[in-house]
């Protein structure tokens, strides 16, 4: 058994349910891929209503410690993606199937 999906498994899924070729599947899937990345290299949000918004912050550079050699590294600035869920995501997994 398996644990994570995968980008395969999601194409499989959209295929089954639109019924379009796989290789015109994988390209859909990859242009929205696309469309994300591009709106994040903007510092743009992006926000996909019942689902949630992924943003990108600035990380300042600072002092890091290896923590096994105790060693003091400067770790750089860098920018991370946040997401965050929308209530529509929480409340739908949090619903038990009994």
């Amino acid at each position: 058994m398996r644990l994570n999906l995968t980008k395969k498994d999601i194409i499989n899924s959209l295929y089954l349910q639109i019924g379009y070729p796989k290789n015109v599947t994988e390209n859909i899937l990859e242009d929205l891929f696309d469309i994300i990345f591009d709106e994040l290299k903007k510092n743009r949000k992006v926000k996909i209503t019942n689902f949630g918004t992924f943003t990108v912050r600035k990380k300042n550079s600072r002092i890091g410690r290896n923590p096994k050699t105790k060693e003091i590294k400067t770790i750089s600035e860098r920018n991370v993606i946040l997401f965050k869920p929308s209530n529509e995501l929480k409340k739908k997994i949090n619903i038990t199937n009994d």
